[in-house]
């Protein structure tokens, strides 16, 4: 599986899913997940409200409407409530679930956001290096999924997984 870190607008990426990182209403909110909600447009609130929420740690899968890729999958990280409420095995759940998901649906690409890493306050080391770990687990499973982009707000995240990453691909 290769990997990719870019610095980029989500909503921008051409891949077959990009991951939401979403409330478990799924019907849209701040950050990511209002930004993809804005660029996708009514319709994917509209499914979204037929779906009826989503669980922390699992995933839910839509079209894309109006944005580049084909599909978005909406997952629910944890909150941080100080790491002794399960929220690294449920964080850890959001990206396994998600790419469960994005290989059932035949997607070959997928682009993911530094999942709880906003307003529901993970520290940024512990949740990048819980995104690598799983996906690389996971990603000697997968049948479809051949390439994984690492979507980062700023180039102070990139960079905090490019030194993850670093070690691992020696």
């Amino acid at each position: 599986m290769e990997f990719e870190i870019i610095v980029a607008d989500i909503t921008q990426c051409e891949t077959d899913a990009i991951v939401n990182a979403a409330n478990e209403s799924l019907l849209g909110g701040g950050g990511v997940d209002g930004a993809i909600h804005r660029a996708a447009g009514p319709e994917l609130l509209r499914e979204c409200q037929r779906i009826g929420g989503c669980p922390t740690g699992q995933a839910r899968i839509t079209g894309a409407y109006r944005l580049p890729a084909r599909h978005v999958i909406h997952t629910v990280g944890p909150v941080w409530r100080g790491g002794n409420d399960n929220e690294a095995e449920l964080l850890a759940s959001c990206y396994r679930e998600s790419l469960r998901l994005a290989d059932e649906h035949g997607c070959r690409s997928v682009a993911f956001p530094a999942i709880s890493c906003g307003v529901y306050g993970y520290p940024l080391d512990q949740a990048c290096r819980i995104a690598l770990t799983t996906v690389q687990e996971i990603g000697r499973l997968l049948k479809q999924v051949e390439r994984v982009q690492f979507v980062c707000s700023s180039e102070e995240i990139a960079e905090l997984y490019r030194q993850l990453l670093a070690p691992r691909a020696a």
